[in-house]
Order: C-alpha cells, then sequence, then structure tokens
C-alpha cells in the first residue's frame, strides 16, 4: 500500500502543513537500483585524533581531500563545492574524553553541507576489556551515533562500525554496503567486525556468482525481494515455501531462473529433502525467512498459537541449521542468515510468541557464530526488521499502520527490498568478517532503540 502521507509532505501544501502543525516530514530515500547505484556526490573521510589502524580504511568512493574549513575540501567557494553525500569519521584512536573533542570538531562543520539522503559512518575501535578510560570513550561513540541518526532528518543515516583489529581491511563489505543506497532504511546501528580477511570478489556487481543459496519462506513479501536480490547478485537461488503457497512460489522462482521447492520446513524429513534439492547436496548461503504470527494476548493464547509459531519461526531454523551444518551442507565461505525482528528486541502486545521466538533467532545468532565459523568456516547474522510495507502491514489498522511507520528516525516505513539488502550483504563472501552480527532494518526504529 502507497505511502499517501510520504507523498503529501513532499507537495508545497504538505510542506507548509508539516513545518506549522510540527508533523513528521519523511524524505523519500534514495535506495538502490539502475539509476543511484551509487550516493551520487563525494565522500570525506576525516579522522578524530590519531588513528589507531594499520592502514587506510577500504573505501570503494574517491575520497575529498579533508578541508577542515566546512567546504567539503573542494577547490573553489562553498556556494561551487558540491555537498557531501557521505562522512566517514575515523575514530579508532579514541581512546579517552578529550579525544572526544575531536569527534565533535570533526563533524560539527559539515551537518549543515551533508546532501539529502547522505551518510555517516563512524568508525571505531571495541571497547577495551582493561583500559576503562578507552573503553568510555569508544562507548561513547554509541550514543554519540545513536542521538546524531535521530537528529539528521533529511533522509540521512548514521552508523557505527567497530573494528577489534588494526587491520582496516575487514571493513571494505561494510562500508561498501553503508555507504551506498543499499542501506537506505538502516541507521542507528553498531556492526562489530572481527579480524577475519575478506574474500576478494571477481565481480563485485555480482558477488554471489558461482554460488547457491536457498531462502525459505520465499514465495512472496520479503523472502521474494530477498531471493530477487540474491539472484541479482549472482546466486543460483532455491525458493522455499509451504506447498500452499505453490503457484505464487514457482512464479517467484520462474522469474528467477531459480529452484521451486514446496515444503514445510518443521517436517521430520525437511533437512533431507532440502538436501537433495541442491546441486551435489551442497549451498553457499542459507537465508532462514520463513515465518508466521498468530497474535493474541497470552491469557487469550492457545497452546496451539504458541506452538504453532515457535516450531516454525525458531525450532524449524535450529533444526535445519544444525541438521545442515553437521552434514557439511553449507560450503565453507557460506553463511547463514536468519530473519529476526524488533519484537524480539523490544516486544510487542499480543506477540508474546512471536517475540519469544524471534529472541531466540538473536540467542541462536549470538551462540552459533563463533562455534560455526570455527568448525564450519561459515558465518552466521540476523537481520531484524521493523516495520516493512507488506501485504501483511497493509491489512494493519488504519492508526496502527501510521503509527508504525512514523515511529522511527526516517519517519516511514521499510520495503521488502531494505531487509533484501541487508541479506545479501550479510552472505557476501567479502562480508566474512561480520560474524554473530543482528542487523536492525527499520530506519532506526523509537522502539527498542
Amino acid at each position: 500500500m502507497a505511502d499517501r502521507y510520504l507523498h503529501f509532505t513532499g507537495t508545497p501544501p504538505g510542506r507548509f502543513l508539516t513545518r506549522r502543525l510540527g508533523l513528521p516530514r519523511p524524505a523519500p530515500l534514495r535506495r538502490f537500483g539502475p539509476a543511484a547505484t551509487d550516493l551520487g556526490g563525494p565522500v570525506i573521510l576525516r579522522t578524530a585524533g590519531r588513528s589507531a589502524l594499520d592502514g587506510p580504511l577500504p573505501l570503494d568512493e574517491p575520497v575529498t581531500p579533508d578541508g577542515r574549513d566546512g567546504t567539503a575540501g573542494t577547490a573553489g567557494t562553498e556556494a561551487e563545492a558540491p555537498r557531501p553525500a557521505a562522512v566517514v569519521l575515523d575514530a579508532t584512536g579514541v581512546a579517552g574524553v578529550a579525544d572526544l573533542a575531536g569527534v565533535h570538531s570533526a563533524l560539527h562543520p559539515l551537518m549543515r553541507s551533508l546532501a539529502p539522503g547522505g551518510r555517516i559512518v563512524v568508525v571505531g575501535a571495541r571497547p577495551s576489556a582493561d583500559d576503562h578510560h578507552q573503553a568510555a570513550a569508544q562507548q561513547a561513540l554509541e550514543g554519540f551515533t545513536r542521538s546524531l541518526a535521530k537528529e539528521t532528518g533529511g533522509g540521512r543515516t548514521a552508523n557505527l562500525v567497530r573494528l577489534t583489529s588494526p587491520d582496516p581491511a575487514a571493513a571494505a563489505s561494510t562500508l561498501r554496503f553503508l555507504l551506498s543506497p543499499k542501506s537506505a532504511y538502516v541507521s542507528g546501528q553498531v556492526l562489530e567486525l572481527t579480524g577475519t580477511a575478506p574474500a576478494a570478489a571477481a565481480d563485485p556487481a555480482r558477488p554471489l556468482a558461482g554460488r547457491t543459496a536457498l531462502v525459505t519462506g520465499a514465495a512472496r513479501g520479503i523472502g521474494a525481494a530477498v531471493a530477487e536480490v540474491l539472484a541479482r547478485d549472482g546466486a543460483r537461488v532455491i525458493c522455499l515455501d509451504v506447498p500452499g503457497a505453490g503457484a505464487d512460489l514457482e512464479r517467484t522462482a520462474d522469474a528467477l531462473d531459480g529452484t521451486a521447492l514446496p515444503l514445510d520446513i518443521t517436517t521430520g524429513d525437511a533437512a533431507d529433502r532440502i538436501v537433495a534439492a541442491l546441486p551435489g547436496g551442497e549451498l553457499d548461503v542459507l537465508v532462514h525467512n520463513a515465518g508466521i504470527t498468530r497474535d493474541r494476548r497470552l491469557a487469550n493464547m492457545s497452546a496451539d498459537r504458541w506452538s504453532q509459531v515457535l516450531d516454525v519461526n525458531l525450532a524449524a531454523v535450529l533444526d535445519t541449521t544444525d541438521a545442515l551444518l553437521k552434514r557439511g551442507a553449507v560450503r565453507r565461505g557460506g553463511s547463514v542468515v536468519a530473519t529476526a525482528s524488533i519484537a524480539g528486541i523490544a516486544g510487542n502486545t499480543g506477540q508474546t510468541n512471536y517475540a519469544a521466538s524471534k529472541a531466540g533467532v538473536i540467542g541462536l545468532v549470538r551462540s552459533l557464530a563463533p562455534r560455526a565459523a570455527a568448525a564450519h568456516g561459515v558465518t552466521v547474522n540476523a537481520v531484524a526488521p521493523g516495520f516493512i510495507e507488506t501485504r501483511m502491514t497493509a491489512a494493519v489498522p488504519l492508526f496502527i499502520r501510521e503509527a508504525g511507520r512514523r515511529m522511527n528516525s526516517l519517519a516511514q516505513g521499510g520495503l521488502p527490498v531494505d531487509v533484501a539488502e541487508a541479506t545479501a550483504y550479510l552472505a557476501d563472501p567479502a562480508s566474512g568478517a561480520v560474524n554473530g552480527q543482528v542487523l536492525r532494518v527499520c530506519g532506526q526504529s523509537l522502539l527498542g532503540a
């Protein structure tokens, strides 16, 4: 369903009324597509104090020289200079309260000149377990970045990347994602990277070429969008959904030159049937997207409604992942990406079963990730969508739907493609340094923030 309020606020009467009444003023987001492959402007790199990295940050976009006068470091007058599309701040060397002044001095002059839809990425270090001054200063960057994301407006985003190694190479795919239109609905987030050296893609435009991906719940909505984006990035996609969604499943798979696998993921032989459908019995990307809701307040919730949600959303994810990893069906260098939800982080009235299942997915990811990496060479991460415009949310009563759309820093709902782009980023073999992370795709929802 179209967001008519978003369209209205872009008209002259809409702009006038929202200013006078203090109403939310969402800005149209620049999403990835043939006409929007980058942010469309210069990227500025600045450093707070002295960098703690062994080399320069791996930035694909040409970086504008660091002009400290607020003119984006370009030749000519400020009026002639293009507005910066992104600012990357290297704050890895921030080790005390005094160093935080460098964060202010680096970003303060640029805030009014950052282009609409622009990006701010702060690169920090993991808070130290041995140096409480460094830990305090680095943790301060999280509060700073989350607050900055809430005040930038104009479709701009701000995110924090923490490095656990002085080798900046691990940040390449994450910076590429956050500094692109693919991250339009990701803001106020913190990603901590390991020191794992990333794999180099033969074709950065098709990083999944030659790889096989399985997407559950792929017949429609978010799952179909995930399958489409993975196919765009070169993957051979196997689309799985319940037999009752067979017609939609076939359409999705056929459109992507993929394979349809009608299957109830909760059946005891699900893993066997998945392996039988895989080329050579192996895959590279396992996306757990299948999920259901059976909403009721706990006082009115039957045992069946409880168990159905837990069985599909959590038990099937655990059982299938365990079985495929045990069989070695997920190749080394592969990835598991599960779909959690902000309901599993913040809770939601009438969704004790759903929130429990999605919080369980987060627990799975955090526990399994280091062991799967060590034993199988496989990363395990999750995406946690917020309010996403789907057929399901279109059926939500108007006022509740509007609240869901506006209660985030971008003041609008996300699209299925936003979740799909985040999933593809986590599935990219170059994202091997991203493990055990839960990436919220929620426009920085004000719930659970």
